[in-house]
């Protein structure tokens, strides 16, 4: 193996950087890998986790925005799966989520209960929604950010710590769909998940749940 190949990591291995920023633009649809890696022992290890979450009132509205997701929001995400993203049934975190999706270090989707419901909560680049793409906090565009929802009201935001990054509640299936299909929340979508899957292997690979994985993977 080259020393250049020794130090390429993340999906900078499978795509160079003119197809991420095509994909991230919408403007190749990448070939992905026709088959799944995939270990029977770890699918049955969160399979009655899964069995749990098809008995809550929100499982199917989980389950069909976790397939919007899958498709437009993860690159090749079969040849990628668990190894630089992974997606958790009924984490045991004390937010208490119904699932959420991990690449690297980072979360990156979540969704929760809300009544009988659902909200989410997507951890973004701060730059992609400031008025003059800058890491400020007072330069957040928020008139952009509600045309991104089907109502004002059903979308919020919130700074954790680090540069060049916040965090957007959205309320609601229908405006998590709108969240997902609006080009600009898409591209922003896109350009934050290529940013954590490049930085290496996925640390939460213990806890991805195939059952999951499925319906991502099923467009």
């Amino acid at each position: 193996m080259s020393s250049t190949n020794r130090r390429t990591t993340g999906l900078r291995l499978f795509l160079d950087l003119d197809q991420q920023r095509d994909w991230i633009e919408s403007n190749t649809t990448l070939h992905d890998a026709d088959e799944r890696s995939e270990s029977l022992e770890h699918r049955f290890k969160y399979l009655a986790r899964f069995q749990k979450l098809l008995l809550r009132p929100q499982a199917q509205e989980v389950l069909e925005i976790l397939s919007l997701y899958g498709q437009s929001c993860i690159p090749i995400p079969r040849r990628t799966e668990r190894d630089y993203w992974s997606v958790s049934c009924l984490p045991s975190t004390s937010d208490k989520p119904l699932v959420r999706v991990n690449a690297s270090w980072m979360e990156l989707f979540t969704l929760y209960a809300n009544g009988e419901g659902i909200r989410s909560r997507f951890i973004l680049h701060l730059s992609d929604f400031t008025a003059d793409h800058s890491s400020a906090r007072d330069r957040l565009d928020e008139s952009l950010l509600e045309q991104c929802v089907t109502t004002p009201e059903d979308v919020g935001y919130f700074f954790p710590r680090g540069d060049d990054i916040f965090g957007v509640n959205v309320r609601g299936c229908a405006s998590i769909r709108k969240f997902l299909a609006t080009p600009h929340a898409l591209r922003a979508i896109r350009t934050f998940n290529l940013t954590h899957m490049n930085r290496g292997r996925n640390a939460y690979q213990t806890s991805h749940c195939y059952s999951l994985a499925d319906y991502m993977l099923a467009g």
